[in-house]
C-alpha cells in the first residue's frame, strides 16, 4: 500500500502541471479573443457610427432684441455669451496656448487618447463615473455632437465620433470649432467672448501672451482655477497652471525664453466688465414679453437664446422713454403701490410702450400683463352690446339706487339716485344701477351678450370671463378679466372703428443670411365690432371727458378729442380679510383694489396710417396687488379719474406732442335719430346735455373740480367701485389671494 501510494503521487503532480498549462492556454486564448473582439467591436462601432448633426445651441450666436426702429437695442437673449470668429483671426499664440493646456499632441494624434481610453476602462471596472483626460477633438465632440452626461455609451460614442471626425475633417476646422464653443467661465463661450469677459478685449488678435495663457488656464476648470479667488491656495493653483501653459508654449517654440521669463512672473491683471444683467430695470419686462411672444410664435427656444436672430419689436424707443418718465406723476406715498401701463397703436395691434414695474430683477410680476378686476372700465363693452341688441345711446334705464337683480339689491356708489337716465348719461357718470338694469333686466341674455361684446373687442376668453355669462355683476368686472395691455387693445378696437388686431410685441424676426421670417403684416385683422357701433361707443366715451358730469373730465387737459372710461373695483384688501371673516363680511366692498383709466385719441385711418394711441393705466397695491388703495389718496376712494388719469396725461401729452389733433368719426344721423335733441344741433363736443339730465344732483356730489393737487376729488365721484351693499353675494367678489396662473392671470 505504501509503495502504491508512493507511485500515485507523481501522477497527481503531473495532473496539476497539465491543468495549469491548460488554464494558461485558456487565458491566452481568451486574451487574444478579447483583443479580436475589442478590435471587432471598435471596427464595427467605427463603421456604424455616423457623425450626428451639431448641437444647435453651440452652432449659433447671440440673439439681439431691438426697438421698433431696428437700430436701438433693448438687450439680448442668450444662454451662452458667444461670438464666433474664424481661425484666421485667432493668433497663433492663442491657439498654441490652448493646445499647450489641453492637448499637446493635437496636431498628430488620431483624435483620441489611448491613455484616456485606458483610464475610462479602469474607471468602468471600478464602477466609477467616467472622467476627463480627453483630447481637444474629444472635448469638441462632447460639446458639439453629444450630451454632457458621463455614461459608458456616451463615452464610447465620443471615441468613435472623435476618431472619425479626425479622419474626415481638417484639424484646423476642429480647432476653430473648439475655440468658438469651449466654456471659459464668466458666462463666456469661445475665445472672443472670453477675452471680452476677462480683459474687455473682444478681438483675440489683441490679446497679449499672458492673457492668452491665462484664458487657456481657466478653461480647464473655471471653478477650480478661479481668477477672482483671494485664497492663497487657489491663487497658487492658478499661477502653477498658468506657468504650465507658458512652459508648453515655450517647448513648442511659440514663445521664446525671454517671453517665458517675462510673463511667468505673475498672471496678467484682469479687466472685467461689470456684470450687468440683461433683464435689469424696466427693459427687463420688455425682453421677457418679447421672449414669451417668440415662443408663442413657434420660434424654438435654442433659436431664441442663441440663434443669432435680429428681433425687431413694436416698442417705440421714444414713447417708451416718455412712459418711463410719466410714472413720476403718482402719489407721493409710494410704499407698495404698483402701476401697470400699456399703450397700443389702434388698428395695428402694436404695443408701442409698456410699464410693468421699475425693475424686473426685483419683482417679476408684470403689472401691465397681470389681469385684474376692471370695475366700471368694463362698461363700454356693455354699451357695445346694447347697441348691437336694438338699444341706442338715448335708451333710458333706472338710475335710482338700489335696483333688484336676481333677488339682490344692488346700489350706486354712496347710494346716490339719478332718476331715469340715458345710456349716454349712465356712461358719462358711471351709474351702476343703470347698467345693471341694462344688462341684467332689459337685455335678453344680457351677461352673455356683454361677454360676447368684450371678447369681440379683444378681451381674451378666459374661465373667469366665461363664468360672467351667468353673473349678475359681470358689467362691473368683479373678477380678474383683463390686464392693462388687453384693455388698451380692446379700447383700440373702438378707436379703429371696430377693426380688431391682436396685440403683439414682435414686429419681425430676421435669421442670419435669410430673409425676413415673420412680420406683423401676417397678423389677422377682423371687423369684430360693426363700424357704426364703434363710432357710437366713441361718441359716448367722449362724453365721459366732455360731458358736464363726466368722470374723466381731467382728460380735457390733453387739448384734443379723447374717449375713455374710469374704473374702480372694490373688495376686501388682503390686510383686512382676517377681520372680515371674523365679522361675517362686514368689510365686503369697503376697500379699493384696482383703479383704472383707459383712454384713447383719434387719428386712425388705416393699419398703415394710424396716429392715435390707446393707453391704459392701472393702480394696485400690496405685494400681490390685493391690498387697499384708499390710503394712497385723499379722495373718498382711489378713483380712476384722479391718479390713473393724471399718470395717463403725463404720458399722452408728450407722446402725442404737436401731432394732428384729429377728431373721431361722428355717428350717423340714423344712429342719433332717437336723440331727444335735434340731430342737426349735435356738435363736438356736445354743447348741451340731453334734456332729461338731472337738474338737481345729489347733495353729496362733490362740487369742486380736480386740480393739479391730489387733495381734491374729481367733480363727479366715479361709481365703479362696488360696495358691500351693491355687490351680490352670488357670485362674490374674490377675497382670496391673487389669481393663479391656472386662472390665466400671469404673462398672458
Amino acid at each position: 500500500m505504501s509503495e502504491g501510494r508512493r507511485k500515485a503521487a507523481p501522477v497527481r503532480r503531473r495532473g496539476k502541471r497539465h491543468w495549469a498549462l491548460r488554464v494558461l492556454g485558456w487565458m491566452a486564448a481568451l486574451f487574444f479573443l478579447g483583443v479580436i473582439a475589442v478590435s471587432a467591436v471598435f471596427f464595427i462601432g467605427y463603421q456604424t457610427t455616423d457623425i450626428p448633426d451639431p448641437n444647435k445651441a453651440f452652432a449659433t450666436n447671440t440673439t439681439t432684441v431691438y426697438f421698433s426702429d431696428g437700430r436701438t437695442p433693448i438687450g439680448s437673449f442668450y444662454d451662452q455669451n458667444r461670438r464666433s470668429v474664424p481661425l484666421s483671426q485667432i493668433p497663433k499664440t492663442v491657439q498654441d496656448a490652448v493646445i499647450a493646456a489641453e492637448d499637446r499632441t493635437f496636431w498628430t494624434n488620431p483624435g483620441i487618447s489611448p491613455s484616456g481610453m485606458a483610464r475610462a476602462a479602469f474607471n468602468i471596472a471600478r464602477g466609477q463615473q467616467l472622467q476627463g483626460g480627453s483630447t481637444i477633438t474629444q472635448q469638441y465632440v462632447k460639446i458639439m455632437y453629444l450630451t454632457q452626461e458621463r455614461t459608458f455609451s456616451r463615452k464610447f460614442s465620443e471615441l468613435f465620433i472623435a476618431t472619425k471626425l479626425s479622419r474626415e475633417k481638417d484639424k484646423k476646422e476642429i480647432l476653430e470649432g473648439y475655440l468658438n464653443t469651449i466654456y471659459f467661465g464668466e458666462g463666456a463661450y469661445g475665445v472672443a467672448a472670453a477675452g471680452d469677459a476677462y480683459f474687455s478685449q473682444s478681438n483675440p488678435a489683441k490679446l497679449s501672451i499672458g492673457e492668452a495663457a491665462l484664458l487657456a488656464t481657466v478653461l480647464n476648470n473655471p471653478t477650480r482655477f478661479d481668477t477672482d479667488s483671494t485664497e492663497p491656495a487657489v491663487k497658487q493653483r492658478v499661477l502653477d497652471r498658468y506657468r504650465y501653459v507658458l512652459d508648453g508654449m515655450r517647448q513648442t517654440g511659440t514663445i521664446t525664453e525671454a517671453d517665458y521669463a517675462k510673463w511667468s512672473k505673475a498672471v496678467p491683471p484682469l479687466d472685467k466688465k461689470p456684470k450687468a444683467n440683461r433683464f435689469k430695470g424696466v427693459q427687463g419686462f420688455l425682453l421677457d414679453m418679447a421672449r414669451k411672444e417668440l415662443s408663442r410664435l413657434g420660434v424654438p427656444d435654442d433659436q431664441i437664446s442663441g440663434g443669432g436672430l435680429k428681433i425687431t419689436t413694436t416698442f417705440d424707443v421714444d414713447l417708451q422713454k416718455k412712459m418711463n418718465a410719466s410714472i413720476a406723476e403718482r402719489p407721493k406715498k409710494k410704499g407698495d403701490l404698483h402701476i401697470g401701463m400699456a399703450s397700443v397703436r389702434p388698428g395695428t395691434g402694436e404695443l408701442v410702450a409698456v410699464y410693468g414695474g421699475p425693475d424686473y430683477l426685483k419683482n417679476q410680476l408684470n403689472w401691465a400683463t397681470l389681469r385684474a378686476r376692471p370695475g366700471s372700465s368694463f362698461k363700454p363693452f356693455a354699451v357695445s352690446a346694447a347697441l348691437q341688441n336694438d338699444f341706442n345711446i338715448y335708451s333710458t334705464f333706472q338710475g335710482d339706487s338700489p335696483i333688484e337683480v336676481q333677488g339682490h339689491k344692488l346700489k350706486n356708489e354712496f347710494n346716490k339716485d339719478f332718476g331715469d337716465v340715458t345710456l349716454k348719461e349712465a356712461t358719462e357718470q358711471s351709474i351702476n344701477t343703470a347698467f345693471y338694469d341694462l344688462v341684467d333686466n332689459q337685455m335678453e341674455n344680457g351677461p352673455a351678450e356683454l361677454v360676447k361684446a368684450a371678447e369681440a373687442a379683444g378681451i381674451p376668453k378666459t374661465n373667469a370671463l366665461e363664468r360672467g355669462k351667468d353673473n349678475p355683476s359681470t358689467v362691473l368686472g368683479p373678477d380678474p378679466y383683463a390686464s392693462p395691455v388687453e384693455m388698451a387693445n380692446a379700447y383700440a378696437t373702438f378707436a379703429a372703428r371696430g377693426l380688431y388686431v391682436p396685440v403683439h410685441t414682435i414686429k419681425k424676426v430676421d435669421y442670419p443670411g435669410k430673409a425676413q421670417d415673420w412680420t406683423d403684416a401676417k397678423l389677422p385683422r377682423k371687423q369684430t365690432v360693426p363700424q357704426d357701433v364703434a363710432d357710437q361707443v366713441n361718441y359716448v366715451l367722449q362724453n365721459v371727458v366732455d360731458g358736464p358730469n363726466g368722470t374723466g373730465k381731467l382728460a380735457k387737459d390733453l387739448d384734443r378729442p379723447v374717449a375713455g372710461k374710469t374704473g374702480t373695483a372694490g373688495g376686501v384688501g388682503v390686510e383686512h380679510r382676517a377681520a372680515n371673516t371674523k365679522c361675517d363680511g362686514c368689510k365686503d366692498g369697503s376697500d379699493t383694489l384696482t383703479s383704472w383709466w383707459t383712454g384713447y385719441t383719434a387719428g386712425y385711418k388705416s393699419p398703415t396710417d394710424s396716429k392715435g394711441l390707446s393707453t391704459s393705466v392701472l393702480y394696485r397695491a400690496g405685494k400681490t396687488g390685493e391690498s387697499d388703495l384708499d390710503p394712497y389718496s385723499d379722495d373718498p376712494a382711489f378713483f380712476g379719474g384722479n391718479w390713473p388719469l393724471r399718470t395717463w396725461l403725463a404720458f399722452m401729452d408728450p407722446a402725442l406732442g404737436s401731432s394732428d389733433k384729429a377728431e373721431f368719426d361722428q355717428p350717423s344721423d340714423d344712429a342719433l335719430k332717437d336723440s331727444p335733441m335735434p340731430t342737426n344741433t349735435l356738435t363736438y363736443p356736445p354743447t348741451n346735455p340731453p334734456t332729461n339730465t338731472p337738474t338737481n344732483p345729489p347733495t353729496n356730489t362733490p362740487t369742486n373740480p380736480p386740480t393739479n393737487t391730489p387733495t381734491n376729488p374729481p367733480t363727479n365721484t366715479p361709481t365703479g367701485k362696488p360696495t358691500k351693499t351693491h355687490t351680490p353675494k352670488l357670485p362674490t367678489i374674490p377675497t382670496g389671494g391673487p389669481p393663479t396662473p391656472n386662472g390665466g392671470t400671469v404673462g398672458q
